[in-house]
């Protein structure tokens, strides 16, 4: 069985920075044939981030194709209009109306498809807030991710774009949803996808927490921690590595393995909850133990007794992580320069099949000329887009 199982599916995406661009590649490394329309004449504004910005398009455009066209003129505006006429699925994370204001709307756009599944990727859903501009970090501090991350009084955004991803990965579930649906009916549907919303989703375990308990949560940073060992320790190299000790079986595992005989015949230490209460005179003991060992040896270790553990790695750690690397879970890439690196692909597997790459990073509008052949355009059409600037390529 293939990896890619969309492989008959047509997408137009007219998307930038993340949210949009995550959705699109999903479909893409699935099999999708993703078109991505760039602003002529310089493309996507997304390719020339810098800062923490600078890897977001590469991170998200592979096995797509890429067209330049002017939507601002008519020639632009009728390839784009040839494009949807003949998709499944349109992908567009702009600002509230910017496509309505192009004729590119819902309404027109299954007026002229009506198979069409029209995904809009936004900050937040239909609602009080729906007109606002929002960032990840906006949404991350208004839905009580920051809070729950950073230290008391000191919110702070996840280390990454979990929330422009996670929100672009709902929009693809929905698209899928949609197109099951469609399936049914003929008929195809507008679907949505918010980052507020995607926030709230993650807060529902401490909303419930709350609900449950009448406390509210406390950051993850001071929070009352459930088990008896679940912390980050020093190592004799330097290092630091996370050990977790959650069961009954593990603790005797761990206090055998490590010879201390007094905690484990400690009769105030017999049940899980004694323990956890314990943790301010056990794990002093417990912290100049592991910090006789280096990180590998204690990861040696606690693989062999199936005691879960990770060393604190850093991002480029990654580049040389065995796992994805004898797994397939790097894809190479090119990178703005030509250099190539493995970048993590879809962490699924079908059949035993990891979806892989098909296409590499396309240059801006690489693949307008093609793209515009199979909407019909002949060569001297082609030619009169060039010379009028509506096209790129």
């Amino acid at each position: 069985m293939s990896a890619t199982p969309l492989s008959n599916l047509r997408v137009v995406e007219f998307t930038h920075m993340v949210m949009g661009p995550t959705t699109g590649l999903i479909l893409a490394d699935l099999g999708a044939d993703v078109v991505k329309i760039e602003p002529a004449p310089e493309g996507d504004n997304t390719r020339r981030l810098t800062g923490s910005g600078i890897g977001f398009f590469t991170m998200a455009s592979r096995n797509k194709r890429s067209v330049m066209l002017d939507l601002k003129s008519p020639a632009g505006l009728e390839a784009a209009r040839r494009l949807i006429a003949r998709a499944d699925v349109l992908i567009e994370n702009f600002r509230p109306g910017a496509l309505d204001k192009l004729g590119l709307g819902y309404d027109e756009c299954a007026a002229a498809n009506p198979r069409l599944i029209y995904c809009s990727l936004k900050g937040f859903l239909p609602g009080p807030y729906e007109h606002r501009t929002a960032l990840d970090e906006v949404v991350q501090m208004m839905g009580g991710l920051a809070y729950m991350t950073g230290p008391v009084g000191q919110p702070l955004r996840a280390g990454a774009s979990v929330i422009d991803i996670m929100g672009g990965t709902f929009g693809a579930v929905a698209i899928l949803a949609a197109l099951a649906e469609r399936a049914r009916t003929g008929t195809g549907q507008r679907v949505q996808s918010g980052l507020f919303e995607s926030v709230a989703m993650l807060m529902a375990q401490h909303m419930a927490q709350a609900a449950i308990t009448g406390i509210e949560p406390r950051p993850m940073s001071a929070r009352d921690v459930a088990w008896p060992v679940y912390d980050i320790f020093a190592t004799a190299d330097g290092g630091q590595i996370f050990i977790g000790i959650v069961t009954d079986t593990q603790w005797r595992v761990f206090c055998t393995e490590f010879d201390l005989t007094a905690l484990a015949t400690d009769p105030s230490l017999t049940t899980q909850a004694e323990r956890r209460a314990a943790r301010p005179r056990t794990l002093p003991i417990i912290a100049a133990t592991f910090a006789r060992f280096t990180t590998a040896e204690l990861a040696a270790t606690c693989e062999r007794l199936g005691l879960p553990f990770a060393p604190i790695a850093r991002p480029a750690d990654l580049f040389d992580d065995p796992h994805l690397r004898q797994s397939g879970g790097l894809l190479d890439v090119s990178l703005p320069d030509g250099r190539v690196v493995g970048l993590p692909g879809l962490p699924i597997s079908m059949n035993g099949t990891r979806p892989g790459v098909r296409r590499d990073i396309p240059k801006p509008g690489a693949d307008t000329h093609d793209v515009l052949i199979e909407l019909g355009y002949d060569e001297a059409e082609i030619a009169a887009l060039r010379d009028g600037r509506t096209v790129r390529f």
